[in-house]
């Protein structure tokens, strides 16, 4: 393979579109995903990119953006599996298991009953490789707000994550501060949704946090390792989607996997095979 075709996919628009905006969405998916490791949200992460497929749906019904629509349906959600939690004995991986399985089986009733364009391949699984200028503006400002809030307030997020109860005695709101993480988390799935789709955005919310926290010690490093192994990933995903004529989404979380596979067995943190052999068996 000679250098003009492995810098072909250089040289289309849409390539260049789905790059950038693939590299948006990763980003801002592992910074999250570093909390809801720490905080052992990652199914929430689950639950709210299935709970937003109503909302999808009966934006467009209504006229009104996609996004709007997302973002509402994945709020409620976020808000009312807290609240159910908060007023019975359900544990709360249950009230969310029930919540977004409830919230995507209406979601795709009415998708069914409604006569519409959507394609519910696109919903399901995104469509990197047809992101518009308009569509790549929007992920980006989305991407761009959520980066802002996440970083500028990293530290007291990480506080409400180790020790809520300090955090209380410190005069911080610790419900406005999960209920301010939840937010942020469905502005990047809505960001998200376009480019890798309900089903993949979940991964790109779990894998990249899981990575780092095998590799590092640091949370800053941590945020620093996700964001970075995350666009990595999504650089290789598309390159090699472009050839293996493969769907592009799976492609990007596939690397994805992969990383975590090898930091799962050659990390410096407890590594499977890094990991010394017992003294039994050294003897014999």
């Amino acid at each position: 393979m000679n250098a003009a075709t492995l810098l072909e996919p250089f040289r289309h628009e849409f390539m260049l579109h789905a790059f950038a905006a693939g590299s948006l969405v990763a980003a801002v998916c592992a910074v999250l995903s570093c909390y809801l490791v720490l905080r052992g949200w990652s199914l929430m992460g689950d639950a709210i990119s299935h709970a937003v497929l109503p909302g999808i749906v009966l934006a467009y019904i209504a006229g009104l953006p996609l996004g709007v629509g997302a973002f509402a349906s994945g709020l409620l959600c976020a808000t009312g599996t807290g609240w159910i939690k908060r007023h019975t004995r359900v544990k709360e991986d249950t009230v969310m298991g029930v919540v977004f399985t409830g919230l995507f089986a209406l979601g795709l009733v009415l998708h069914v009953r409604t006569p519409s364009e959507l394609h519910l391949d696109h919903i399901l699984f995104g469509n990197l490789l047809g992101i518009e200028p308009g569509q790549l503006r929007q992920i980006a400002v989305l991407s761009g707000l959520v980066l802002t809030v996440v970083l500028a307030l990293r530290r007291t997020l990480l506080l409400a994550a180790f020790d809520p109860s300090h955090t209380r005695a410190l005069g911080f709101p610790l419900r406005t501060l999960d209920t301010l993480l939840l937010t942020l988390l469905a502005l990047a799935i809505v960001a998200s949704i376009q480019a890798v789709g309900i089903v993949l955005v979940i991964a790109m919310l779990v894998t990249p946090g899981a990575t780092a926290f095998l590799l590092v010690r640091r949370f800053d490093a941590m945020l620093a390792f996700a964001s970075g192994g995350a666009v990595a990933s999504t650089f290789i995903g598309v390159y090699v989607s472009f050839f293996a004529d493969a769907s592009t989404a799976a492609c990007i979380v596939l690397v994805q996997a992969l990383g975590f596979v090898a930091a799962l067995c050659l990390g410096p943190r407890g590594g499977l095979l890094r990991r010394p052999r017992p003294a039994t068996a050294q003897r014999a």
